[in-house]
């Protein structure tokens, strides 16, 4: 005779969960209590947000320990583009390592332009480990007041 089995949703909810995590790259969720941790790391990308007002656009990376010099910008085809790397720090033999949970390696994140951006005067600058991407509005985009005359 088979063993009878009791079936529980939270389970079932927790392994969706941790498969989504992977999925989108995140380590996946420890119950307080859990004695198993995850010991994978996923690819890395740098996070960003991008805000807007009357003037531009800026995109604000984050990229910590990334020299400035590994760092491309690029627009093609309406098309920002911003990639580079986070290089691997030298293992020293007289260290015992621990942890290591921060990714490395090369990354690229791509992003529309808005249609009233000028990809033509795009600029960036880089300071203490966040950058600036300024992507102005075209002075087409800008509204225009009309004066109308009234007779």
């Amino acid at each position: 005779m088979s063993a009878i089995t009791r079936w529980d949703p939270f389970r079932e909810m927790d392994e969706l969960q941790g498969r989504l995590s992977t999925l989108f790259g995140r380590a996946p969720v420890r119950k307080e209590g859990e004695r198993q941790e995850a010991l994978r790391v996923a690819e890395w990308a740098p996070l960003v947000d991008i805000t807007e007002d009357p003037k531009e656009y800026l995109v604000k990376a984050e990229l910590p320990e990334v020299k400035k010099d590994e760092i491309k910008i690029g627009v093609q085809n309406d098309v920002l583009v911003i990639s580079g790397e986070r290089k691997y720090e030298k293992e020293e033999k007289d260290k015992k390592y621990h942890r290591i949970e921060r990714a490395y390696g090369s990354f690229s994140r791509s992003f529309t332009i808005p249609e009233d951006a000028d990809p033509e005067k795009v600029s960036a600058e880089f300071k203490e480990g966040v950058l600036h991407v300024h992507l102005p509005k075209s002075d087409r985009a800008k509204p225009k007041s009309i004066t109308v005359k009234v007779s």
